[in-house]
Order: structure tokens, then C-alpha cells, then sequence
């Protein structure tokens, strides 16, 4: 006897849900909230013209009124909240948020996030403002892995490391898109699919090219976890070409890695003018007609642009089939089935959060607890910090002390109480402590200058007791594709690492006064600060820290706060110890691969208490490859004060027979120990994350053998090893 094909039975599946529909409700099936939504968006694509279908894939869809289809855009923004509509909570930009290493705290914020997103969305609906950046579908978060400190939306992301970017994004995603059965609370877009980290100013003609195990090893493992163990409903193609294919017509990561090895059932979004890109700067189609229905054929269903206008023509002269429109159109409706804009709002959960729920004081305290928790203290020579609060007087000097800009980021919303580093400080000293605040230089040479001269900094300086000098760089300098060509800037990249030289000019002149220098940084990406000489003697990596970033900066600077945040990424001395900025392969680069000595290491972080690490023990030493190791690591608070403790797992294969990284995090957990306590930290290690990719076999393996982990600080501070042998 034949089988019934698959969707014969959904076909009659339909047949009889709408027969029954008919009995029992005069509307039309799209509308009953008691049908399956499959069926329900069947139902409404069935009823379009094919104008009415293409209309849909455009980031800005038109209202279908005979349909009772409201207009859409599909794009906005929460990269580190809701952003470019107007006044929301700001978090710490993505770097910072990935160096907190706590990835509970990151679904927290992204769940504060989308809370706001539905106060503003349904507040907007009430108005009937249905515009850009005022929807629930979202572009973020932005999970490339940052290969190389020179590109300047390397700030956007988790960092180098594939399984702490992983992390990080699953708890981010899960907390946008929330945990009800039946709907999303808003829909999380991880990008850009994929392979894509600079050169920022190339994006739209680079062919990015590397080896396959790379691919899978490094840039793809993090969109994995968003879609497969996080349930992302949406993902972005990026602007660049992968071995040749345009990322958002790529046969190969959409087709064969997206849908079939991962089987996703969510839809794609082209990045915006990516499907003109092909025509115009990759040069593989010839006209924009030709690049939609490449893309579309290719499983991107919705364009960021106008481009997809062309397919009711190339419908009609048979060059796409109106049945692959149809396929995207569904994907699309039912991610809007599934937020419940087809539903009445008293029966969608979170059509009921009021608009009184955006930027609350709890939101603002939970911005201030990731920027504390994003705080990484790089150098303390001579226990300079914590300052006391008492202090005669504080000379704070700097271009970022008072600058709003670098709390934001970029992909940011307006903050209703920002609070500089500046009046951070002034919010902590006592009433008596006199805070003098001079500018002292600009960021970088051929920026007119704005204030004071560095001959008043100093005047001002030579006055106090202590110095705090904030430095760094700025979201002017670094960010997406930007019209910047000074020193150590280009086109949104750096073309250096260093801390510019008007700056390293001031720092030393700052400390040829003799007295306590203490150096505040922000920045989104590595910068090369001092570390061994005397210049300063404490250096705190703020990042762009948020709204509360002042608050946070002065909570570590005076003890409030024990910080522990660690580096998401490898701080290299200079931009010689890295390969070219072009070159996609991962040998030379990030902590996994690099060779030398780093300024400070991936995973790096100090605090003002000491941790010693007494034991390390293994559930078993030999497992097999279905099982699980149990890391157990006991550890003790040998300091004066109680603080977190990052353990972080490292793993080296000892036997394999192909070249390895040098080590890999598998495995961390952040964790609060009081002052004197003795904790033992399990991490759950499964033996399929030791997995490689085989290039010739194709597939991922995990090899028999014996494996070294390494437990410890850092990448570079391991303070227990152990082994264990994996069976076949």
C-alpha cells in the first residue's frame, strides 16, 4: 500500500479543519484562534493576489485592508535595548554585555528589553503609528565572531570565542522572544548569516573565503545554538559573498546548513540593499529582478529595500514560480501569527504589558547591574583602588569624562538619566571632596578642538590628590561603514590598536605629576593600553557601559562594587602581531589560535579579592561519547573582601592527529563567594562539545583519546588540569 504524501495529508487536514470551521463560525478561517496558526496562514495566503504576496516581503509591508492585514515594517533595533525609538532603557553595548560572562543576567536584560519593545509596539498600534523601528520583530543580536580588533562593529558582538558568544546569545535570544506555549514575545534576528567581520567599508563586493572547518568550528556555532537550542524565529543574511555565493543567495549556508542540516523553519531578512548588492557591487546578476529571484529561490523571504517589487513581473515571465512566493509569504505570516497580531489582544499574554512598563527605575537598575558586572579591572598596582570617598580632591581628565556618546554605543535608544563618568564620581565622593574636571585633549589628531588645552588639565591636575584620567575611543570613530578617515580610523575600522597618541601624549604628561594615576577606558574593541610601566598604576575597561555607566565606573573606582568582569576578547600589544585584516582564516588570531604573547588574555580579569583554586576533579575519567563530564572545581575566596569568581573550562585534545587550537572554552559559570568561603563550582561538560569538524568526512566527530582540561582564571592563568579519555 502507498503512503499518503505529507502534503496531501496537510491538504486534508485543511479540508477538514475549514469544514468544520464552517459549521461552527461565520468568519473566515485566518481569523479563528481556535485553528492550528499552520492552517490559519494556509488560509490567509490562499486569499492574496500575487501583488498582495510580494508586497508582504518587503521590510515595509503594505496594509491588505479587504484582508484586515494591517501595514508592518519589519525592521527595528535591540541590540542592547530598544533602539531609535525614542526614550528606552540602555544596557552596556553587546562587548560589554558578553563580559559579564553570566549569561543568565544577559536573559534577564533581553527579557527587560522586550517588555519595552511591547509597551512602546502596542502603545504605537493604539495610535495608529504602524512605522519603522516601532514593531516586534527585531536585528539583533549581532553574534559574528569578533576575529580582529580593527573592525568597528566588532562592538556589537559577544567576542571572539564561538562558545561564550553561543552562550551569551542563547540567554539573550530566550529572553526577547520569552516562554510562552503559543506566542513570541517579540522575534530575535541573530546576524549576519554569516562569515562576516570586516573590512566594514568592503562588505558590499568582499568574498569572504576560508576553510570549511572554520567555517563550522568558528562562525557558524553560535548562529547554530540561536536557532536550534534557542528557537530564533528570524535570521539576516549578511552583505558579503561566502566562497563566492552571495550570503543572502547562498546555496550553501541557506539551503544546505539553514534549512536542511538545521531545519529551520523560521524566515530569512536580507540586509538592507544586500539583494542590490549582488547587481551592483558583486557583480553576479545583472539587474535587481534577476538578484530577487535569486535570493528568494535561495530561502530569503523578505528583502530590507524595495528590490522584491520586481517579482510580480518575473513571476509573470515564469522565472520563479508564484509557489516559492508563496512559501516565503507563509513564513512571514506566521511569524506574525505567532506574536498575535491576527489574535484579539485579551487573549495574547503579552498584549497586556502597559506603557507605563518602558524605562522604569527596576530597568535602570538592571542596566546598572550589567554595566558593574561588565567592568574589568586590567591593572591595580599597589592596591591603588578602591579610592577612598574622602578624598581632599579628584582631578578627572579626559575626552570620554563627560562625553555621552561613548556610554551609548551604537544601535542605541535615548536614555531618559544617562550618567557620565563624570558625574558618576561626583554621584559617590563625599560632600567635601572637590571634583575638578578638565577635557585635556580630543580623542584623536585632526578633531577641532572643543575645550580646554592640556595645559589646563594639567594646572587642574597638579591640584588633587588622585587623578582619574577616562580615555579610549568613541561609536564617532568605530561603527558601521562611517565617512571617518583620521589616524588609526578608517571607514568605521581601526587601522591601529593603540590608544591614540593625543591621548598616550596627555597620560604621560598626566603622570609626570608624580601622584596616583588611575586610567578609565572605553571602548568597543581592544585597545593597546599600558600594563607593565609606571605610567598608571590601575586600569579599569569600562567599554560603553550604558545609562548607568558613570554609576557603574564610580561603584568599582571606590569599592562599592568587586569587579568581575572578564575580556571577551584577546587585548594584542599592536597590529603587527595580527594577520591581514582580509584574511578570514582563524590561524594567528583570537586566543584559540594566537601564538604570542597577548597584552592581556581572552578571559582576563582581575578583582579585589584572591581566589585559590584547591581541587579539580572529573565525574569519571573515561566516558563515552553520549555522556556528559562533570567538572568539579573547588574554589576558595582567600581575600579580604567578597567578590564573583569567573572558573572558566578549557579543553586541548592530546592524541588528535590533526592540528588543534591551542585550547578551547567549553565550560564556565560565574559565581558569588563571600568573603573566606569555600565553594565547589560544577560545570557540565558534554562529550559532543569536544566535537571537530572533519573536512573529509564532512561532518563533526569527536575523536577517541585522551583530552587535557584545563580549569582556571583565564586562557592564560590555568590553575588545575585533568584528564580524560573519551571511548568510541
Amino acid at each position: 500500500m502507498n503512503s499518503i504524501p505529507a502534503q496531501a495529508l496537510v491538504s486534508l487536514a485543511l479540508v477538514v479543519a475549514l469544514t468544520a470551521h464552517a459549521q461552527q463560525s461565520p468568519g473566515s478561517p485566518y481569523q479563528d484562534v481556535r485553528l492550528p496558526v499552520a492552517l490559519r496562514v494556509d488560509d490567509l495566503v490562499t486569499r492574496m493576489t500575487i501583488k498582495e504576496k510580494v508586497s508582504q516581503m518587503q521590510n515595509h509591508a503594505k496594509a491588505i485592508p479587504r484582508l484586515g492585514v494591517a501595514a508592518y515594517d519589519w525592521w527595528s533595533e535591540a541590540l542592547h535595548g530598544v533602539a531609535r525609538n525614542g526614550v528606552a532603557t540602555v544596557f552596556p553595548q553587546a562587548i560589554g554585555m558578553a563580559a559579564t560572562w553570566d549569561p543568565a543576567l544577559i536573559q534577564a536584560e533581553a527579557d527587560v528589553i522586550s517588555t519595552e519593545a511591547r509597551a512602546k509596539h502596542h502603545e504605537a498600534v493604539r495610535n495608529n503609528e504602524r512605522g519603522i523601528y516601532q514593531g516586534l520583530t527585531f536585528w539583533s543580536p549581532n553574534v559574528n565572531i569578533f576575529r580582529d580588533p580593527r573592525w568597528g562593529r566588532g562592538q556589537e558582538t559577544y567576542g571572539e570565542d564561538p562558545f561564550l558568544t553561543s552562550r551569551i546569545a542563547v540567554g539573550f535570544v530566550r529572553g526577547l522572544q520569552g516562554d510562552d506555549p503559543r506566542y513570541l514575545k517579540v522575534i530575535a534576528t541573530p546576524k549576519h548569516f554569516a562569515v562576516h567581520s570586516g573590512p566594514d567599508p568592503q562588505r558590499h563586493m568582499f568574498d569572504a573565503r576560508t576553510s570549511r572547518r572554520d567555517l563550522y568550528e568558528t562562525y557558524l556555532p553560535a548562529f547554530e545554538a540561536c536557532l536550534t537550542e534557542a528557537g530564533a524565529w528570524s535570521v539576516m543574511g549578511a552583505y558579503n559573498r561566502y566562497e563566492g555565493e552571495a550570503c543572502c543567495a547562498s546555496s550553501l549556508l541557506l539551503g544546505r546548513i539553514l534549512r536542511g542540516s538545521w531545519k529551520f523553519p523560521g524566515y530569512v531578512v536580507s540586509d538592507c540593499g544586500a539583494i542590490n548588492d549582488m547587481v551592483e557591487g558583486h557583480k553576479i546578476v545583472a539587474n535587481p529582478m534577476e538578484a530577487s529571484v535569486l535570493a528568494v529561490k535561495a530561502g530569503c523571504d523578505l528583502t530590507c529595500g524595495n528590490e522584491y517589487e520586481s517579482l510580480v513581473e518575473a513571476v509573470s515571465r515564469g522565472l520563479i514560480t508564484e509557489g516559492t512566493i508563496d512559501l516565503s509569504v507563509r513564513r512571514l505570516m506566521e511569524a506574525r501569527f505567532r506574536l498575535g497580531m491576527f489574535d484579539p489582544p485579551g487573549s495574547v499574554r503579552y498584549a497586556q504589558i502597559p506603557y507605563a512598563e518602558n524605562d522604569t527605575p527596576e530597568h535602570s537598575r538592571l542596566a546598572l547591574t550589567v554595566a558593574q558586572e561588565s567592568m574589568v579591572l586590567l591593572k591595580n598596582s599597589g592596591n591603588t583602588l578602591p579610592l577612598k570617598k574622602d578624598l581632599k580632591s579628584i582631578a578627572v581628565i579626559g575626552p570620554n569624562a563627560d562625553a555621552l556618546d561613548v556610554l551609548l554605543g551604537n544601535y542605541n535608544g535615548t536614555p531618559s538619566h544617562p550618567v557620565t563618568v563624570l558625574q558618576g564620581i561626583r554621584n559617590h565622593v563625599s560632600p567635601d571632596t572637590k571634583v575638578l574636571y578638565a577635557r585635556g585633549c580630543e580623542l584623536v589628531e585632526g578633531v577641532s578642538p572643543k575645550t580646554d588645552s592640556t595645559g589646563d588639565a594639567l594646572a587642574l591636575a597638579q591640584q588633587a590628590d588622585v587623578i582619574i584620567a577616562v580615555m579610549g575611543i568613541s561609536p564617532a570613530l568605530e561603527g558601521e561603514e562611517m565617512s571617518v578617515n583620521l589616524k588609526g580610523f578608517s571607514g568605521g575600522d581601526r587601522t591601529d590598536i593603540a590608544l591614540p597618541a593625543l591621548q598616550q601624549s596627555l597620560l604621560r604628561a598626566l603622570a609626570g605629576l608624580g601622584k596616583p594615576l588611575v586610567l578609565v577606558v572605553m571602548n568597543g574593541s581592544a585597545v593597546a593600553v599600558p600594563r607593565d610601566d609606571q605610567t598608571v598604576r590601575a586600569i579599569l575597561e569600562a567599554w560603553y557601559p550604558g545609562q548607568q555607566g558613570g554609576n557603574a565606573v564610580a561603584d568599582v573606582l571606590f569599592g562599592d562594587y568587586n569587579p568581575a568582569g572578564r575580556l571577551p576578547v584577546t587585548f594584542y600589544k599592536s597590529v603587527s602581531d595580527l594577520p591581514s585584516f582580509d584574511n578570514y582564516a582563524m590561524e594567528g588570531r583570537t586566543y584559540r589560535y594566537f601564538h604570542g604573547e597577548p597584552l592581556y588574555p581572552f578571559g582576563f580579569g582581575m578583582s579585589y579579592t584572591r581566589f585559590e583554586y584547591t581541587k579539580v576533579a572529573v565525574s569519571k575519567p573515561v566516558v563515552r561519547q553520549s555522556e556528559s563530564i562533570r567538572v568539579r572545581a573547588t574554589v576558595k575566596n582567600a581575600g579580604g573582601m567578597a567578590g564573583d569568581e569567573v572558573v572558566q573550562v578549557y579543553v586541548r585534545p592530546l592524541e588528535s592527529l590533526v592540528s588543534q587550537p591551542v585550547r578551547s572554552l567549553k565550560g564556565f559559570q560565574r559565581a558569588h563567594f563571600k568573603k573566606g568561603e569555600t565553594r565547589t563550582i560544577e560545570i557540565l561538560l558534554p562529550v559532543a562539545s569536544l566535537r571537530r569538524y572533519d573536512e573529509d568526512a564532512d561532518r563533526f566527530v569527536v575523536d577517541p583519546g585522551t583530552y587535557e582540561l584545563q580549569v582556571g582564571a583565564s586562557s592564560s592563568d590555568i590553575r588545575k588540569t585533568i584528564t580524560v579519555r573519551v571511548r568510541k
